[in-house]
């Protein structure tokens, strides 16, 4: 298996242990730091619901998730493919189109300064525009 096709992602086992407890904070409006990405899968075209962190940013109209496991990460090619998804985050649904996966640099000059080193060192991130 070359680079390009290998899968991206956690650990299977860090991820068991961390699912139910991050589904249960996620889109809270108590918790804004984690969302659930509402996506339909892109091969199989099952619907799904990820917890992903939002990392604040210095436009409200665009939303920015941290992609730390690599621009491979499943959820994101299904958002990207089917160009949107809905957002859960902060106890309202929101919905996101435009999806662009960006480098760590693009990505901290979008990002709010508090969390720049942090975006600057994930090997990527989605940006998605909020749609009214």
């Amino acid at each position: 298996m070359t680079g390009a096709q290998r899968r991206s992602g956690p650990p299977k086992a860090l991820q068991r242990a961390t699912e139910s407890i991050a589904m249960l904070l996620a889109g809270r409006r108590w918790f804004p730091l984690w969302a659930v990405m509402h996506h339909r899968g892109r091969r199989s075209g099952g619907e799904y619901a990820t917890p992903v962190a939002v990392i604040p940013t210095i436009d409200r109209g665009t939303i920015l998730i941290g992609l730390p496991w690599g621009a491979g990460t499943n959820w994101a090619r299904n958002v990207e493919a089917a160009g949107g998804a809905q957002l859960t985050w902060k106890g309202r649904e929101h919905r996101a189109a435009s999806p662009r996966i960006i480098d760590p640099a693009e990505a901290a000059s979008l990002a709010k300064p508090m969390f720049r080193l942090v975006v600057r060192r994930m090997p990527a991130a989605i940006a998605l525009r909020r749609v009214p």
